[in-house]
């Protein structure tokens, strides 16, 4: 049965990671490394089943070739999951022991750290093996990637403004941004600081209030955020959340934000097309943050990453082209854009280190 899901997804290895004195249940899934060793992050939750989790990683893993081919880096696409409470189970030996499984696949997977697991987390990986990014800068790595993430995301969004409606000017439109996480949070001062009109939701009171006192943003319900008379819909948090119960009462134009996994299925895609709305793939949008954690394989710099994310404004351009070309929804479009470049990638058959990226003397914390 496994195997016959792995022929469905195309994984090339999956390994399931048990220390029971550590308390560790973890899986890793590298999905495909045409392009590069595997690169994604580890996320920590607290899966129902074992076959939640794994069905999570196998989506997920894929999810980063994707991403990672898009993005026009020379790496490819594999996750990791943690079972486990984030809140409760966390411990420095729980962490080592995740590392140790890493360092055992001698580079063809590299960790960062996802929903879950913070940069703290992510120094007890590091203990025991140099295929980690996303690190503390005292050990060269770029810290947190949020703000990346959400200046990726600001590129992405001018390129479909354009698109759109012929110009770029941020501060033309409102937006209904959903989820003030620090990915979030950093987009919504982003489009405050362009003079954008901006509605708020989330779970957590006090980032809607810190969004409203500091940023001007006009606060509305969790459910209501999909009836608010805004031009772009920014989900920022959950996935899913353009689907057969919100997408009827959508009054925007533009859909394009960080989440993961907007669209709840590609039939609500094909739908979204259908309704003259114009989505910005999620994962060509949020590349800005495996961008960042990407250029610490061969030495971090944080002027270079900052020209990095501006390439996602081509990226999504391209997207578009390709769309027209082909008259295919966006979402397939990417899709096209990361396979056609995966394929052709492939045929020269780069040796690592020739055109691949890899690490270059780091010296492992101890």
């Amino acid at each position: 049965m496994i195997f016959e899901t792995l022929d469905v997804y195309g994984h090339e290895q999956v390994v399931f990671c048990h220390n029971k004195d550590a308390g560790l249940k973890a899986i890793i899934a590298i999905h495909n490394t045409v392009l590069g060793p595997a690169l994604g992050g580890t996320r920590m939750w607290p899966y129902k089943s074992e076959d939640e989790a794994l069905k999570d990683v196998l989506r997920l893993s894929r999810g980063m070739t994707y991403k990672n081919a898009v993005a026009g880096l020379n790496i490819g696409g594999g996750k990791a999951v943690i079972i486990g409470n984030p809140a409760t189970d966390k411990s420095e030996v729980l962490f080592r022991a995740f590392g140790q499984f890493v360092e055992s696949l001698g580079g063809r997977y590299i960790t960062a750290e996802d929903v879950g697991i913070d940069v703290n987390d992510m120094e007890y990986v590091y203990r025991e093996t140099e295929y980690v990014t996303g690190v503390h800068q005292v050990h060269g790595g770029s810290g947190d990637p949020s703000p990346f993430t959400a200046y990726g995301a600001l590129q992405g969004l001018m390129a479909t403004l354009n698109k759109k409606f012929g110009d770029e000017d941020v501060g033309k439109y409102s937006y209904a941004v959903q989820g003030l996480g620090h990915v979030g949070m950093e987009y919504v001062k982003l489009l405050k600081e362009r003079g954008a009109k901006i509605f708020v939701t989330d779970i957590n009171q006090q980032l809607i209030d810190k969004a409203v006192s500091e940023y001007g943003a006009e606060a509305v319900g969790l459910d209501d955020i999909y009836d608010v008379p805004a031009d772009v819909y920014s989900p920022c948090a959950l996935g899913g959340t353009v689907n057969e119960q919100t997408l009827p009462r959508f009054k925007f134009k533009v859909i394009c934000g960080s989440a993961n996994n907007q669209l709840s299925t590609n039939e609500i895609g094909d739908e979204v097309t259908k309704r003259g709305i114009l989505y910005a793939p999620d994962y060509a949008v949020n590349a800005g943050g495996v961008m960042n954690v990407a250029l610490e394989l061969d030495g971090y710099n944080r002027e270079r990453a900052m020209r990095m994310m501006r390439t996602i404004y081509h990226n999504l351009s391209r997207i578009y082209e390709i769309s027209d070309r082909d008259n295919i929804p966006t979402y397939q479009a990417a899709d096209r854009l990361a396979e056609e470049r995966i394929e052709k990638i492939g045929k020269l058959k780069l040796p690592l280190g020739r055109g691949r990226t890899r690490f270059q003397g780091r010296v492992r914390g101890s």
